[in-house]
């Protein structure tokens, strides 16, 4: 069976892109499902698929977030991974989608869940707003603050991989240089920018709407926005940029990663220079013989 990907609210599982792509598993808050239903439910995932990669927004309510890590503490259990994003949450949404892809391919679960540090940084999520007065989210000039006073303003900004903020008619915003597919999602804002200006800019291969994840306004700071993320859509793709990672054994839970942090108990990859500070340390007779070697 697939690694079970997991999310903490309903409108951050986008519409698969083909047949073979599984949904996502929702965790409900604290409010919406009590704690032995949730451990319940836990319990089953865990049964039939062995392992899930739940991933939640950095914003997410303490008490959210509170139940999530209770639930693992509870069942004892190193094969729930928690993943904490602080991407947009159209961004977030791209990124579990892309999970979701992973997940029926022939990769460990350590992996996967260690494959979403490293598929973020190809995410270009960022949103059209009418106003940048309550953006906390993206550094945000002084000037930029008093032009958001200006009737008629709009702003583009990018949150990852690099945040970024132009005022629309005078400047562009920095795209991906790789082909990717777009996906917007339409608050209280009307325009064609995304459409007619950043697409084609960025030379995407299309445009998906998409429905506004309900912390989106929250996130942003307004509701008169368009939320956007251009992604890698292709699983092929996806599957060879992950493939071509160094694959480790984290030492301290020994599952299978790449990159540099496991996704399942979030310890470091130990460095070489340590491991060889280490078998210093423990042989240094060994050591000295070698160093001293002709």
């Amino acid at each position: 069976m697939p690694t079970a990907i997991a999310v903490t609210s309903a409108d951050l599982v986008l519409p698969p892109m083909d047949h073979q792509t599984p949904t996502a598993a929702l965790l409900q808050s604290p409010e919406d499902q009590p704690l032995d239903a949730a451990l319940a439910d836990m319990t089953v995932l865990l049964e039939q698929h062995g392992y899930v990669v739940a991933l939640y927004p950095a914003s997410i309510p303490v008490a959210h977030e509170r139940r999530l890590h209770t639930v693992r503490s509870v069942l004892e259990s190193n094969r729930l991974a928690l993943l904490k994003l602080d991407l947009p949450p159209l961004g977030i949404a791209v990124l579990v989608r892309q999970l979701r892809q992973l997940s029926i391919c022939d990769f460990s679960p350590g992996v996967v869940a260690s494959a979403a540090r490293l598929l973020s940084h190809y995410i270009y999520a960022g949103a059209l707003l009418k106003s940048v007065t309550r953006l906390d989210r993206v550094p945000v000039s002084l000037k930029s603050h008093a032009k958001s006073w200006v009737p008629g303003s709009q702003f583009g900004v990018l949150a990852n991989p690099n945040p970024e903020l132009i005022k629309i008619g005078a400047g562009r915003l920095s795209g991906p240089e790789f082909a990717t597919r777009l996906v917007m999602a339409k608050g209280q804002l009307q325009s064609d920018w995304v459409t007619a200006e950043l697409a084609p800019g960025w030379q995407t291969q299309s445009v998906h709407e998409a429905a506004l994840p309900a912390d989106s306004p929250r996130w942003w700071g307004t509701a008169r926005l368009i939320e956007f993320a251009a992604f890698l859509p292709d699983i092929s793709i996806l599957y060879q940029l992950v493939s071509s990672v160094r694959r480790e054994v984290c030492t301290w839970c020994g599952i299978e990663l790449i990159g540099d942090r496991c996704g399942f108990c979030s310890a470091p990859l130990a460095a070489p220079e340590s491991h060889s500070k280490e078998v210093l340390a423990l042989n240094p007779g060994t050591t000295t013989a070698t160093n001293h070697a002709p």
